[in-house]
């Protein structure tokens, strides 16, 4: 097998393995993504392999992809009302402003909550704190509570999980935005789209909680030296609404959480409009032997498999690392399975040694470097 298709049949697994988490936790706009990028790779594999035997394998495993990705986006079809907007900004009529909206909602609620995210009490506090007690009991909080929260640090480390959590974890709407669905459909009409949103949100915030989850916040709202007018006009919108949202929010259960890699690319007016800045950093020893110890429950293992050496192994890696060193391991023994043509056969149990040979491999995603950037932008930015 040539080194260019093995590393397309990487690529193909690895956006399948996206989508599939994306599809557990209800995000199924994300999972269908994915799942197309992953077809179009396995395309790519057609059209370049013609005299592989195992092309119609690959064809009939794209046609499914595809399948699925239009079955996920049918799924989060939904009809929205979206009475209220009398400000004329909006161009189009409503059913293209309901299809619009489309976009932006996850539909079904994700499976995940709280008890299934491993570590991050920090986080998990400040979202009970700032979004669960107070849409249960609001009577308790005569002045008020944080309507925005920014989760900021390493990549794969579980921001988005959380966000994803808490839309389980009471009975609202869970809108999710970023700059790819901002910007790249509606250059010129996207401070429009943004309006539509949080006036949508203050429709329906006065009956049922709406979250608005903004992802890699510092693409929206970061400040950059070559940047659109568009770009300008998007984070000046978003700063308006969340204005709006702190100073006549009493009456709506509207709340922001925004997530970024790169927090200090974020404007300083927008810091500012989020009272809760919380630090979502690599897992220590004990939440990484958690976590191998959570993904382990789905595989089979042999008995030299040592939890306690691999979490000491795996230093600075981040929970998404770990859930692939797992995926990785256990791929191992598949590969072996389809090799040797025993398919009616199951794969052997994943062992210590095949453990090693990924970590050999694949290192950590985060540097001790980045963490100290981290570190240093918390103590001046950070806030519980």
């Amino acid at each position: 097998m040539s080194g260019g298709r093995e590393y397309l049949e990487a690529l193909a697994r690895k956006y399948v393995n996206e989508a599939m988490i994306n599809e557990r936790v209800g995000n199924k706009i994300d999972a269908a993504k994915n799942y197309r990028k992953a077809a179009e790779i396995l395309i790519t594999i057609l059209n370049n392999y013609r005299s592989d035997p195992m092309i119609s394998i690959y064809k009939s495993v794209a046609e499914g992809y595809i399948k699925k990705a239009k079955e996920l986006e049918e799924e989060s079809k939904i009809s929205i009302s979206v009475s209220g907007d009398n400000n004329g900004s909006m161009q189009g009529d409503n059913e293209n402003i309901e299809k619009a909206l489309q976009e932006f909602i996850v539909i079904e609620k994700p499976s995940i909550r709280f008890e299934d995210i491993i570590g991050l009490d920090d986080a998990k506090q400040s979202i009970l704190d700032s979004i669960i007690y107070p849409t249960k009991r609001p009577d308790l909080f005569p002045l008020g509570w944080p309507r925005g929260i920014l989760l900021y640090g390493p990549p794969g480390c579980g921001k988005t999980m959380i966000a994803a959590a808490t839309a389980n974890e009471i009975d609202g709407v869970f809108m999710q935005i970023d700059a790819a669905n901002i910007m790249s459909k509606w250059l010129g009409e996207a401070e429009k789209k943004v309006a539509t949103i949080f006036n949508y949100a203050r429709n329906v915030g006065t009956s049922k909680p709406v979250i608005i989850f903004i992802d890699e916040a510092d693409a929206l709202l970061g400040v950059y030296e070559n940047e659109i007018g568009g770009e300008a006009r998007v984070r000046n919108q978003l700063l308006k609404e969340l204005d709006g949202l702190n100073e006549k929010g009493k009456k709506h259960f509207i709340y922001v959480i925004a997530a970024t890699n790169k927090p200090w690319k974020l404007d300083l007016g927008f810091l500012r409009r989020f009272q809760k800045r919380v630090y979502i950093p690599p897992p220590g020893k004990e939440a990484r032997k958690a976590l191998f110890e959570y993904y382990l429950r789905f595989i089979k293992i042999a008995g030299d498999v040592n939890i306690d050496v691999l979490a000491e192994k795996t230093e600075g890696y981040s929970a998404s690392d770990i859930r692939d060193i797992v995926l990785e391991a256990y791929l191992k023994t598949i590969r072996e399975l389809f090799k040797s043509n025993a398919l009616l056969d199951n794969p052997r149990p994943v062992a210590m040694n095949d453990f090693m040979e990924v970590l050999n491999k694949r290192k950590p995603t985060i540097s001790s470097s980045i963490i100290k950037l981290y570190e240093e932008w918390a103590k001046n930015f950070g806030s519980f």
